[in-house]
Formats: C-alpha cells, sequence, structure tokens
C-alpha cells in the first residue's frame, strides 16, 4: 500500500509539473521598459493622441482614448484598408497617466497570427519632474508556426519603438519623410511588375 501511495503522489507531482509548464508556456510575454526625458503628462500624451503617436509610433494614426476607442496605428498610410498596420485595434483600458491597454495583431506578413487578438498593457511611472519610465507588457500568446515568428517579430519591434520613444523626446519628433517614399516606390514596383506579368 505504501508503494502504491508512493506512485500516486508521483504521478500527481507529475501532473502538477506538466500543467505549471502548460501555463508558463501559455503566458508568455514581451517585456521592455525604457525612461524617457518627458513629464508624465508628456509621455502620455504620446501614446493618447495622433500627435504623440505621429511623433514616433508610426506616421499616422486614429486614436480616440477611451474604453473601445480608436488605437489604430498606420505603419503605412498608403495602403489598403486592413492592411495599413495595426486598422482595427481598440483601448481596452485607461488610468490616466497611469496605465493603458489596447488590443494588438501581426503584421500583415503574417495572416494566420493576424486573425487573432494579442493584448500589450503600457504603464507610466514619474521618475522625477522631467522624467518618466514607460514599461511595456504584451502577452496572449498563442505556441507554433507564425506564433513564433510574431512573437520574434515584436520582440524586436517593441524595443525600436520604445527606442523612437526615447528619441522623440532627445531630439524631436520622428520625420517619416523617407518612410512614405520608400513605401510608395515598393508599391511602384509592384505596380509595374504586376502590369509586366499580366497577360496582354
Amino acid at each position: 500500500m505504501p508503494r502504491l501511495a508512493a506512485f500516486s503522489q508521483g504521478m500527481l507531482l507529475s501532473g502538477c509539473l506538466l500543467l505549471a509548464a502548460q501555463a508558463g508556456a501559455a503566458e508568455r510575454s514581451l517585456d521592455k521598459e525604457v525612461i524617457i526625458k518627458a513629464s508624465l503628462d508628456q509621455a502620455w500624451a504620446s501614446w493618447t493622441t495622433r500627435e504623440g503617436i505621429v511623433g514616433f509610433f508610426a506616421p499616422d494614426a486614429k486614436i480616440e482614448p477611451r474604453v473601445g476607442g480608436a488605437f489604430q496605428i498606420y505603419i503605412d498610410p498608403g495602403a489598403e484598408p486592413g492592411m495599413k498596420g495595426a486598422d482595427e485595434m481598440r483601448f481596452m483600458a485607461l488610468q490616466p497617466r497611469k496605465m493603458l491597454s489596447f488590443d494588438w495583431n501581426a503584421p500583415p506578413h503574417l495572416p494566420e497570427a493576424r486573425a487573432q487578438r494579442t493584448f500589450v498593457i503600457v504603464r507610466f511611472e514619474p521618475m522625477g519632474v522631467d522624467q518618466t519610465r514607460v514599461r511595456l507588457h504584451h502577452t496572449g500568446w498563442g505556441e507554433g508556426g507564425e506564433w513564433d515568428k510574431a512573437y520574434g517579430y515584436f520582440d524586436r519591434a517593441w524595443g525600436n519603438v520604445l527606442a523612437n520613444l526615447k528619441k522623440r523626446y532627445e531630439t524631436g519628433p520622428q520625420d517619416w519623410t523617407d518612410w512614405l517614399a520608400q513605401l510608395e516606390k515598393f508599391r511602384a514596383q509592384a505596380r509595374a511588375a504586376a502590369a509586366a506579368s499580366a497577360p496582354k
């Protein structure tokens, strides 16, 4: 009987460890942070106004800072609807000057993952009169395939976004002129290639 009890306890422990490992895998996340030379009000406005977003994140945006309001980030404003970037994202919660969250999707080149949503929480902490810590937590990831590619993509992308936020308050707002010209050049090349391959 003691052997059976020990066996049962061992099986129970193995099952608990397996469940814990599965729960840990389901809860993987990305965590990034930066300290910027900006007041708490400035940091908050960077994420809750169109002008703020254009200053560091993307060339255009639609921002409605209320629960359910648009948090639409247009990395490629000239693209077709649904392919501009975070076209249909929404604010999930806002605690003024403390925290905001929004749903998020994968980039267009990962369509399976893009059909799903993940969640981002951004927290703000004053570090003095003219400095603010901005912490970003991105969760809700699936496993395997395009999910792993999306995770790797945003591991790099969020680091760049926060670096651009820091730079915005050190050297000024982002100038998107070259980026937009490059996107238009790619579109023109794609149109020319499509025209050349079209049946005559």
